[in-house]
Formats: structure tokens, sequence, C-alpha cells
């Protein structure tokens, strides 16, 4: 129930709810980068977008995980599905060399990233009611 008093004056705890944010993105930037990691050396590839079945099976498998984190974070729910998909950024840096592409995988990882957040966020929303 919505403001319900608990004892004492606290409120109730969910499972995100007392946790700091900061170790949050990192867990999730952790679980991301070790499935893009997982991605790129099954489909022997440097960087995940260019693994042959990307856009059928990884990208929307990710989406899906994100979705799973999002019921988790909750209220943030979104960050679940923008961490994930950043976390391909690091796999490729530490299997490729930083060139002039850079900007524009950055930029692309952001486009890649809203529909990953619509769909952690929404899942944090119904987790959330």
């Amino acid at each position: 129930m919505r403001g319900a008093r608990h004892p004492a004056g606290t409120r109730r705890q969910g499972p995100t709810r007392g946790m700091a944010l900061l170790p949050t993105v990192l867990a999730l930037l952790c679980a991301g980068s070790l499935y893009w990691a997982v991605v790129c050396r099954l489909a022997a590839v440097n960087e995940p977008w260019d693994a042959p079945a990307y856009w059928h099976a990884w990208y929307p498998l990710s989406i899906a995980l994100a979705a799973g984190a999002g019921l988790l974070v909750r209220k943030r729910g979104w960050m679940a599905g923008v961490a994930i998909t950043a976390s391909q950024l690091p796999v490729m840096l530490v299997n490729s060399e930083i060139g002039p592409l850079l900007a524009v995988g950055v930029l692309f990882l952001c486009v890649l990233a809203v529909p990953a957040a619509a769909a952690s966020w929404l899942a944090g929303i119904v987790r959330f009611r």
C-alpha cells in the first residue's frame, strides 16, 4: 500500500532500495562486459556488433537481459539497459586498438542503448507496481 506507515517510521525495503548507486552500476557493467566478452569469444570477433548473429540473437538477448536486470533494479531500471549496452565499449577497447572510429562507436552505442533502456525501464515499472 502506498503511504502506509511501517513500524518505527521505517520504510519497506525492496531488493535494491538500500543499495548504493555505484555498486549497482558497477555490477551491471561487469555482468554486461562478461556477456559481450563471451559473445566476442563465441563469434571469434573483436567487436560484438561484428558477430554474424548480433542483430538477430546477441543484441535481442542483451535487451532481454537488460529487462531482467530492470526487474531487480526497479525504479532505476532504465540504467540496466544503458549499462549492459554500454559495456560493449570496454570489451571493444580490450580486443581492438583505439582508432578514429571510436567516437562513432560511442555514438552508435548510445543509439543501441535506447531500446535496452526502454525495456529495462518498463520491466522496472512493472516490478515496482
